[in-house]
C-alpha cells in the first residue's frame, strides 16, 4: 500500500510536470523522454497493484483451507463425541451451522485489514506533509501593528541557505527612510531577492534583525507584517479567474473603481480595452491566455491594489517592452507617493525614480551613493 501511494504522487507529478511545461517539451523535443518517464512512474504503480493482487489472491483460498479444515476437525470430533454418547447428533448439526455463521465476519475482518493497511498508507503521506516543521513560526507572543510609518531597517543581516556554506547575504545593513524610494541593483545571485524575502519574513536572518517601524519582525505577527508590505514577486503569478479577480487578490473587498484605478496605474487599462469581455477576460491556467508583459502589469496592479505603506517590486519591468519598461520608471514617482518603495532591479532605467541606489555584490552592499548610477555598469553588469 506505501508503494502504490508513492508511485501515485510520482506519477501526478510526472504527469503535472509534462503538461505544465508542454512547450518547452515540444521546443527541445523531449516528448519521447517525458513519455518514457510517464511510462517508467506507470510501472512501477502497476508492479504494486499487481503485488497487492498477489496478496488478495492468496488470502481468499487460505480463508477458504482454514474454514474446510475448521469444518473437518468439527465434523471429526462430534462424530466421535456422537459415538461416545457425549454429544447428540443435534447439538453436533447445531455446532456446524453456527460454524458456517463465523467464518463470514472473520472473512470481513480479514478484508477490512486489507483496507486498513491501504488507509494508513494514504496517512503516512499526508501526516509526511502535515509533521513537515514551517521555516517560519509566530513567536508568542506576537504583536499585531496597525498601519505603519514605513522604516524599514536591516541591522548586519547575514542569511545562509540549508545546505550552502556561503551566505546569500553578509552583513547586510540598510536604512529606508518612510516615503523614501530605493532603487536596489545587482548582478543575478547577489541576494536582491533574499532581502525581498526577509521583509515579507519568507525565511529569517542567520544573524542580525530586520525591522519594520523599529519593531523586529519576527516580533511580529504574520498577517500584521505582510498586510503593512505589498510585493510585486519575480515570479509572476496569477490564478486561474479572470484579469478582475487576480488583481483583487490583493484586497478582496475592493471596489470596481478601485480596481480599475490600480489597473490604469499599472498599465492594465492600456491592453484590456482591446479584449472582448475587459476585465472579465479569464486569464487561463497559469495565465496562457496573456502575454508574459500583461500578466505582469496584472500582478503589479495586484501590489498597488494592496495600498500597503511598504511596497516592493522585485523586477518590475521584466517581460515589459522598452516603451512599456520607460513607461513605468515614469509612473513610479506617482505610484509610491506616500509609501516607502524598494525597486529590485536590473534595469537602470529605473534609476531616475528612485532617490538613492543601493548595490548589492556576492551578499554585500558595495554602494550607497545617491547618484552611483553612471558606476554600476561593472558591478551590475548591465549596461546603463
Amino acid at each position: 500500500s506505501r508503494e502504490k501511494r508513492r508511485r501515485s504522487g510520482s506519477l501526478g507529478a510526472a504527469a503535472e510536470e509534462g503538461l505544465a511545461n508542454a512547450a518547452l517539451v515540444r521546443a527541445y523535443g523531449r516528448e519521447s523522454d517525458e513519455l518514457a518517464r510517464f511510462e517508467r512512474e506507470s510501472a512501477g504503480i502497476a508492479a504494486a497493484e499487481l503485488a497487492a493482487a498477489r496478496l488478495r489472491g492468496a488470502f481468499q483460498p487460505l480463508t477458504d483451507l482454514i474454514e474446510l479444515a475448521g469444518v473437518l476437525l468439527v465434523l471429526g470430533w462430534g462424530t466421535w463425541a456422537v459415538a461416545e454418547g457425549r454429544l447428540t447428533i443435534g447439538g453436533l448439526l447445531a455446532f456446524v451451522a453456527y460454524l458456517g455463521l463465523l467464518y463470514r465476519p472473520v472473512r470481513d475482518l480479514g478484508e477490512l485489514s486489507g483496507s486498513v493497511f491501504a488507509a494508513a498508507a494514504a496517512g503516512e503521506r499526508v501526516l509526511e506533509v502535515l509533521d513537515a516543521a514551517p521555516a517560519v513560526v509566530e513567536r508568542r507572543p506576537a504583536r499585531s501593528l496597525g498601519r505603519v510609518h514605513g522604516l524599514v531597517e536591516l541591522d548586519d543581516v547575514t542569511v545562509r541557505y540549508p545546505g550552502r556554506e556561503t551566505p546569500a547575504l553578509s552583513g547586510v545593513s540598510l536604512r529606508v527612510e518612510p516615503g523614501e524610494t530605493v532603487l536596489l541593483a545587482g548582478p543575478s545571485g547577489s541576494g536582491k531577492s533574499t532581502l525581498v524575502g526577509l521583509l515579507l519574513r519568507f525565511h529569517d536572518p542567520e544573524t542580525g534583525s530586520v525591522r519594520l517601524d523599529g519593531v523586529d519582525v519576527r516580533d511580529l505577527r504574520l498577517r500584521s507584517l505582510r498586510d503593512n508590505v505589498a510585493v510585486l514577486l519575480q515570479e509572476t503569478l496569477v490564478f486561474h479567474g479572470t484579469i478582475r479577480d487576480n488583481i483583487a487578490y490583493g484586497r478582496p473587498g475592493a471596489s470596481d473603481a478601485e480596481i480599475e484605478a490600480a489597473a490604469a496605474a499599472a498599465g492594465v487599462a492600456a491592453f484590456v480595452r482591446s479584449l472582448p469581455e475587459r476585465y472579465a477576460t479569464t486569464v487561463g491556467e497559469r495565465g496562457r491566455r496573456l502575454s508574459g508583459g500583461q500578466l505582469r502589469r496584472v500582478a503589479l496592479a495586484r501590489a498597488l491594489l494592496r495600498d500597503a505603506p511598504v511596497l516592493v517590486l522585485d523586477e518590475p519591468t521584466a517581460g515589459l517592452d522598452a516603451d512599456a519598461a520607460a513607461a513605468l520608471a515614469d509612473a513610479i514617482p506617482r505610484i509610491a507617493a506616500g509609501r516607502t518603495a524598494i525597486i529590485v532591479t536590473h534595469a537602470l532605467t529605473l534609476r531616475r525614480a528612485a532617490d538613492r541606489i543601493v548595490v548589492l555584490h556576492e551578499g554585500r552592499i558595495v554602494e550607497k551613493d545617491p547618484r552611483v548610477a553612471e558606476t554600476l555598469s561593472p558591478v551590475v553588469g548591465v549596461a546603463s
